[in-house]
């Protein structure tokens, strides 16, 4: 067969940030292919020696040509920003049925899938839980991954990432909300929060690609357990601004947005030892103390 069609392709549904990242870590083994809604965003991926796929998920019709083109898919893309299902997972993954399957499938959905678990340690055995639409939309999504791995032969994995975080990522620190005074909450409301930089996410999503086991859940986050007040005074001093004020929950209420207490309403450690030993993960930032700096 031609050259083109012997090499590895990798299709990044949802070529943002880290998308990019790894797009660049495989670049020199592989054919990196993007899907993008934006044609402003054409000359961009092409500079980075990513061929750009012009579609659209909303528009399930643009995502015909998709169809036996990739070995490999990362789907990094997020959800509709509305209801209880994610009909953007299902327009994917009906164009990928058209033709041959991909040997493996990667979807990058969010912790907060796990709900509220007060403080508690979490694996990936915990039954889900959701507390908001948007996580809600997540578990379908996942599901919609799952039924579609067992039914076309497919090896799929959800990696369920936390908050990611890196400096030379747009709104990738705490600094800007550590400027304006956000209050966080006193330690006796506190709640644990979870991490992950945004190199380490990259090399888990590749390491998924490859080495994830078929219909397999991990936790991708570093090894930090820390209090989400804590860990804003870690960045405080680590930047020598002032400490965030702290507030009782109640105040919270009355002071922040919707969407930070949401936050803010849910606590628990996760575990990322199948991420650690299944997928060979080595952390280049192991804690945010690292990251940060």
């Amino acid at each position: 067969m031609p050259a083109r069609f012997r090499r590895q392709r990798v299709l990044i549904v949802g070529c943002g940030d880290i998308g990019l990242r790894v797009a660049a870590s495989l670049q020199a083994r592989m054919r990196v292919l993007a899907l993008t809604s934006s044609a402003a965003r054409l000359p961009e991926l092409r500079s980075r020696a990513i061929v750009p796929l012009l579609g659209n998920l909303d528009r399930p019709a643009t995502l015909q040509r998709l169809a036996g083109l990739a070995t490999r898919v990362l789907y990094l893309a997020p959800p509709a920003s509305e209801g209880w299902t994610d009909p953007r997972v299902l327009a994917l993954l009906r164009a990928l049925r058209r033709r041959s399957h991909p040997l493996q499938l990667v979807y990058g959905s969010t912790s907060g899938v796990y709900g509220d678990c007060d403080g508690a340690w979490v694996d990936e055995t915990r039954a889900v839980k959701p507390g908001t639409a948007r996580a809600q939309r997540r578990v379908d999504a996942e599901s919609q991954l799952r039924f579609f791995g067992r039914s076309a032969h497919v090896s799929a994995q959800v990696l369920r990432i936390p908050g990611i975080y890196a400096p030379d990522r747009v709104g990738g620190t705490p600094r800007e909300r550590l400027l304006r005074g956000t209050p966080v909450l006193r330690a006796e409301d506190d709640v644990f929060t979870n991490h992950i930089h945004s190199d380490d996410l990259a090399r888990a999503c590749v390491a998924a690609l490859w080495k994830g086991r078929s219909q397999r859940t991990y936790n991708v986050c570093d090894h930090t357990v820390l209090k989400m007040g804590d860990y804003f005074d870690l960045a405080a001093d680590l930047y020598q601004l002032p400490r965030p004020p702290r507030v009782a929950r109640s105040s919270a209420q009355q002071q922040l947005p919707t969407m930070l207490l949401s936050f803010m309403s849910e606590s628990r450690r996760l575990v990322n030892r199948r991420m650690v030993q299944e997928l060979g993960l080595r952390l280049r930032y192991p804690s945010v103390t690292e990251g940060l700096r």
